[in-house]
């Protein structure tokens, strides 16, 4: 379809004499097309230079243009190095002048229009590169190359940056590259002589393109954005460049790879640098120190070009000045840069739509991005006009009436009109980012003079070293101290603040949370005065912070095959070992401080948190096997035989772990003990297994970067720690039926198939439940039970009355009384209410015993639950804390510590009575 009957708009009138004269040249043209030319070419000398020049070629793109544009583009790669000048000029003048018209004409939207000239710049880099690089070649100044390696540029790329990387170039832009080449393609002496040659290539693609001639130039270049540009050669080796990015790059640089892509020369190589950059751009905590370096450019920028003050349009910067195109472009790139290393999808180049990923992701409101984006679509609109009067890469405003009135009438519209949108535009812009950007102003004085033989030590602490920490913290710290003195307990919260803070190794980015996240400052307050081992647990932890203001940490517990989906989804964006590792960590200690903050706010019980806290080490163990198994057998070979299965066993088979819970774990294999496996370092079968069960046990326990994921237990395997590691499945089965203790098959009552081969851990549960209903029965199962009951109270006496766990008639007696249930009953369940139930169920136990020793493991469990959440080890009433008193008496339901008390011993007293009768009889 034609430009003209596609038309939506044309500039009106401003210089007639001139548009009259362009009209001339296109004697060719409908009505509605000539009215565009006239109103185009009145209103800009620069185009109508080109509607002259160019008129011929016109009459035919004007019939599909976005054929010609493909064609131009198509063209460039066939003009000869000898016309390669002149040649890239033409095409420039072409794309420039359908471009022009078709953004005047409303045809293309403003994304088609800066693509076009985007894809105008890629080729034209392209089309320089390839021949200087093949010159160089022949020349035998790039060693080792041949040829057929020009056609990649010999591993030598271009990075563009900024609006070219994003594919949102302006009408007369420069273009902002990074050159580098891949030196791995050279000897390290090769390498001195390769740089050399890619550097003249570099300087002679620039003038090129930015040689004006007398038939202009293509586009003017800019390199300056370069590590080190004062210094360091136009075209650096890769090595070189990430060498510095690790070591001094500075967040300007992360926020302008945010937009980075290869656009000509070797681009897959480019690709691998840039992924080798990911680190370094995607921090893997939400980073809002960022906001803070974004701020200080944004002040650096202004004071440089002169542009702070009140809004004045006259002469205003569009891209730099108040309320402008920088602003909009700085609030989208610094939040990507904050969020953008746990959230993948943030990771796009263009600015709107990196407001709308932000947006979908929950980090900006919906209407915010509706305004911004339209802001932005307006500022830019307004920038391509300013440009396309001169070709001049200028962004201000005009400084007089006429000026104003000759840019309105390009915008089809008049200048009172246009004053008032740009002036409401600009105001809105600014009003909607500079609350994000700029950090409140001090606050009040410290709130009293309380707490200062404490607060006298911060200053010492390692978070507290450097000057912009200090001046963060600062404005933080009134805050902080108003919100502790409203505590129950107030020096009971600060002094678990301080040890909090004390343990902090740095302080920038967690207070630059802190401050863009007053929310958080209040949960700090509220673990620190009720949970000092949380305090503590944080402190060593900070980054699990980030997971509260990622959108659902208040959401519904998601239950384990979705928790084991996320974690196999995280880790599978690497292929390295100790990588995954690694995000694993991170993920579940996320978690596992989500759980501990539900409990601790109420939004949980303590049965709740028992059950996530269990579902999220069966996530992890899910999750992580696979990947152990797969880089075992990288070096090994595929599982031998039918697999292995991983059994969760006492408290995780039971589906109840607290918050500093070890897992206990049996791995059975199902293989030929005769065999080998088959990889190029094949084992016997049992060695094999043997040391895959360690490789598990190692990513599982192995303090690394981000720490441990759990301590593992695994001397309820077959003959303990006599035993092998790994036992096969018929030694197991055999064993099982004809030398288990009595306590082993108490164990299975909680075994729970977790990990591993479906078929093999589907015969294992069948083979459990058969076992119970078939052991159960013997006569001295009560006996042995006693007996074993005896032993443990002799080995693991109470810590005092408010000991939980050990002692007659408390946790670890119950969960012995229920299990024996299980086992008695034949019963296949699991929980301890369950298995108390089966017993009531099955005569073992009457209601009123089953009363009793569910009273006792509910009270038990509330307290064991609350004592590790809270201090990490035997609750302690008098070094807990108000808050963690309050939390006590609100879990177990009791108005004072001495019910409390009172009604553990009465509890335990009476579970004590039902056991030992039982296991009499």
């Amino acid at each position: 379809m034609t430009l003209s009957v596609r038309m939506t708009r044309h500039p009106r009138p401003f210089d007639a004499d001139r548009g009259a004269d362009a009209s001339a040249h296109v004697p060719w043209a409908d009505a509605p097309l000539r009215d565009l030319i006239a109103g185009t070419a009145g209103c800009s000398p620069y185009l109508a230079g080109l509607i002259a020049r160019e008129a011929d070629w016109l009459q035919a793109a004007q019939n599909d243009p976005e054929a010609a544009l493909a064609q131009t583009l198509a063209a460039i790669p066939a003009i000869p190095f000898a016309d390669l000048g002149p040649g890239l000029r033409q095409s420039k003048a072409r794309v420039a002048l359908l471009t022009a018209l078709c953004d005047l004409a409303g045809v293309w939207p403003l994304s088609t229009v800066t693509q076009a000239l985007t894809d105008l710049a890629a080729a034209s880099v392209q089309a320089c590169i390839v021949p200087l690089v093949a010159a160089e070649i022949a020349r035998g100044k790039l060693p080792g190359l041949i040829p057929d390696d020009a056609a990649d540029a010999g591993g030598m790329v271009v990075l563009a940056m900024g609006k070219q990387g994003a594919g949102e170039l302006n009408y007369s832009s420069d273009i902002d590259l990074i050159c580098l080449f891949d030196d791995d393609r050279f000897t390290p002496e090769d390498s001195v002589t390769a740089r050399a040659a890619f550097v003249r290539v570099t300087r002679r693609m620039c003038a090129l393109l930015s040689d004006n001639t007398a038939d202009g130039y293509v586009f003017r270049t800019d390199l300056r954005l370069r590590p080190d540009a004062s210094v360091m050669p136009v075209c650096l080796s890769m090595t070189a460049a990430e060498r510095y990015y690790e070591s001094v790059g500075r967040t300007w640089e992360r926020a302008a790879y945010i937009k980075a892509a290869p656009c000509a020369g070797d681009i897959s190589a480019g690709q691998r640098f840039l992924d080798t950059l990911r680190p370094f751009v995607w921090r893997k905590h939400l980073d809002y120190a960022a906001i803070q370096d974004a701020h200080d450019m944004r002040l650096r920028i202004r004071d440089h070009k002169g542009l702070g003050g009140r809004l004045t349009l006259e002469g205003h910067n569009m891209k730099l000045g108040r309320g402008g195109i920088r602003e909009i472009e700085f609030f989208t790139q610094t939040r990507q840069l904050i969020a953008g290393g746990r959230d993948a999808s943030l990771r796009v180049r263009g600015t709107v739509a990196g407001l709308s990923r932000l947006a979908a992701s929950g980090w900006i409101p919906v209407d915010l991005r509706d305004r911004l984006s339209d802001h932005y679509t307006a500022h830019r609109t307004v920038e391509h006009r300013l440009q396309m009067i001169n070709d001049a890469q200028t962004h201000s405003l005009p400084q007089d009436a006429a000026g104003f009135d000759r840019l309105a009438a390009f915008m089809d519209t008049d200048s009172a009109t246009l004053r008032a949108d740009l002036t409401d535009r600009l105001t809105e812009v600014h009003s909607l980012t500079e609350g994000f950007f700029a950090p409140d102003s001090p606050r009040k004085a410290d709130p009293g003079d309380w707490g200062q033989e404490i607060t006298a030590r911060w200053p010492d602490y390692p978070a507290l070293r450097s000057a912009r920490a200090v001046q963060t913290f600062e404005r933080l710290r009134p805050g902080i101290l108003s919100r502790l003195a409203e505590a129950a307990r107030p020096e009971e919260a600060l002094i678990n603040f301080d040890a909090f803070l004390s343990g902090l190794p740095a302080g920038v980015q967690l207070f630059a949370l802190f401050e863009a996240n007053p929310s958080l400052t209040q949960l700090i307050v509220d673990i620190c005065a009720t949970a000092p081992a949380l305090a503590q647990y944080l402190s060593r932890n900070a980054g699990v912070l980030d997971a509260v203001i990622g959108g659902d940490f208040f959401a519904p517990w998601p239950g384990v095959a979705a928790l084991t989906t996320a974690l196999a989804d995280a880790m599978g964006g690497t292929d390295d070992f100790e990588t995954a590792l690694n995000i694993a960590r991170r993920w579940a200690r996320e978690w596992h401080f989500r759980i501990g903050v539900h409990h601790l706010r109420g939004l949980t019980d303590a049965t709740d948190s028992g059950q996530h806290y269990a579902d999220l080490a069966e996530a992890v163990i899910a999750g992580i096997w696979p990947v152990v198994c797969a880089d075992f057998a990288r070096r090994h070979g595929p599982l031998p035989g039918q697999g292995a299965v991983v059994l969760g066993m006492g408290s995780l088979g039971a589906g109840r772990l607290n918050a500093l819970s070890d897992v206990d774990l049996i791995v059975i294999y199902d293989a030929d003990v005769w065999g080998n496996s088959t990889g190029p370092r094949p084992l016997p079968v049992r060695s094999y297994y043997a040391r895959l069960t360690q490789a598990l046990v190692t990513a599982l326990s192995a303090p690394m970067a981000d720490g441990r994921l759990y301590e593992v237990d695994m001397r309820l395997r077959p003959s303990g720690k006599q035993g092998p590691v790994a036992t096969s499945w018929a030694a197991f089965r055999d064993y099982q039926q004809e030398e288990a203790w009595t306590w082993e098959h108490l164990a299975l009552t909680r075994a729970k198939p977790i990990a591993g081969a479906k078929v093999l851990m589907a015969g294992v549960e069948a083979f459990r439940r058969s076992l119970l209903k078939s052991k159960g029965r013997g006569p001295g199962v009560l006996t042995d039970v006693a007996a074993m009951r005896a032993r443990l109270a002799d080995a693991k006496p109470a810590q005092g009355d408010w000991d939980a766990k050990m002692g007659p008639g408390r946790l670890m007696d119950v969960e012995l009384a229920a299990q024996t249930a299980a086992l008695v009953m034949g019963s296949d369940l699991r929980d301890v209410p369950g298995q108390i139930a089966a017993g009531v169920a099955g005569g073992w136990l009457d209601a009123a015993d089953g009363a009793a020793l569910d009273r006792a493991a509910g009270l038990f469990w509330r307290l064991q639950a609350a004592g590790r959440l809270l201090t990490g080890g035997v609750l302690d009433p008098g070094a807990l804390g108000e808050g963690g008193r309050r939390f006590v008496l609100r879990e177990t339901g009791f108005d004072t510590m001495n019910d409390l008390q009172a009604a553990m011993a009465d509890a335990a007293a009476s579970a004590d009575a039902v056991i030992g009768a039982r296991l009499a009889r």
